[in-house]
């Protein structure tokens, strides 16, 4: 099996198994997904789903949050991982936004680095998730599951897998290629203990011994 017939046949089962794949964080506006997106960083969507309701209905907007102080904000945000960063981060960037952006989420990855606390991964699924832009983010899933399965080969950085399979992957499936790649880590593909019997890649997985499947 040649590298692109590989990611062609997982591609296709991860679509079969996975045909209306969506991020599981809740919000329900570009800036709200952005600021979910940026507590979720070593952090699980589910305890960021627990915090955000509050955090939303006393900020629902940029402009709302732009006049609130780290510490109104790290009441809110407390139970997240590295709540003191994030609380600053979301204080700051909300401020940047209505200040030089017109309170606007940015569909550009250049522009949403510029705000604090925004980095690349951030970045990406802001504007692969709300805007359907052919973006890959790189996670711990992303990042532990193409290695493992084969999809990328030795990659050392986020940035490579990032690169390796954007290059590999057709741009109008990336999108739902990234909630693939995460869901299948985060219930399949897990660190620690994968669920090989249930994994529908599991004959052609690199894992599985299948070494001259790329």
């Amino acid at each position: 099996m040649t590298r692109k017939e590989f990611y062609a046949v997982v591609m296709a089962r991860f679509r079969e198994a996975m045909p209306a794949p969506e991020t599981e964080l809740h919000y329900g506006s570009p800036f709200q997904l952005l600021v979910a997106v940026m507590l979720s960083a070593q952090c699980t969507d589910k305890r960021v789903n627990m915090v955000t309701p509050a955090l939303f209905e006393a900020y629902p907007t940029a402009e709302a949050m732009a006049s609130a102080t780290a510490e109104d904000i790290f009441r809110y945000v407390k139970s997240v991982s590295y709540p003191n960063s994030k609380s600053a981060h979301l204080a700051a960037m909300a401020r940047m936004l209505v200040e030089e952006m017109g309170g606007v989420v940015p569909s550009d990855v250049e522009q949403l680095q510029r705000l604090p606390g925004v980095g690349r991964k951030t970045a990406n699924v802001v504007v692969a998730v709300e805007f359907g832009q052919p973006a890959m983010p790189v996670d711990t899933h992303v990042f532990r599951v193409a290695n493992r399965i084969g999809l990328t080969q030795n990659s050392r950085t986020p940035l490579q897998t990032e690169q390796e399979l954007v290059k590999h992957i057709p741009p109008e499936m990336l999108p739902d290629a990234h909630h693939w790649l995460i869901l299948h880590g985060r219930y399949v593909c897990q660190a620690r203990k994968p669920k090989c019997g249930g994994c529908c890649i599991a004959d052609i997985c690199k894992r599985k011994g299948v070494k001259d499947a790329v």
